[in-house]
């Protein structure tokens, strides 16, 4: 990443709290001198441990692309911008929200989750 933006003083990384998402995983990986600078470069904002807003916003993406963009080809980055402002300005004038209703519970019976059927070397 550092090397894709080697003008910038900071790059601004979302990242979940994975254990490995940290200035010591850099350090380990590259020693301290060049790990320690490029963690310097960057500037985290972590996720929240239970991150149903990085889910969202995942979704508003996955929307976006089947939206607005679909299957055809977008000729130019004007074109492009001028399409993304439009299907934008409708989501905000219609006042589409995400209806969040994936619980724990819900998420069990999905994917088959049960916990009773679980044996102790499971746990």
């Amino acid at each position: 990443i550092v090397a894709s933006y080697p003008e910038a003083e900071t790059i601004h990384l979302v990242m979940d709290n994975l254990s490995s998402h940290n200035r010591k995983a850099l350090v380990d990986r590259f020693g301290e001198t060049i790990g320690g600078l490029l963690w310097e470069r960057f500037t985290v904002h972590y996720t929240p441990k239970h991150g149903s807003w990085l889910n969202q916003a995942e979704i508003e993406i996955s929307l976006f692309s089947r939206q607005c963009l679909g299957q055809r080809r977008i000729p130019s980055l004007t074109d492009l911008r001028r399409e993304a402002k439009a299907w934008n300005r409708k989501m905000n004038r219609n006042q589409v929200t995400i209806n969040w209703q994936f619980t724990r519970k819900k998420a069990r019976q999905k994917f088959g989750y049960d916990r009773n059927n679980i044996t102790r070397s499971e746990t």
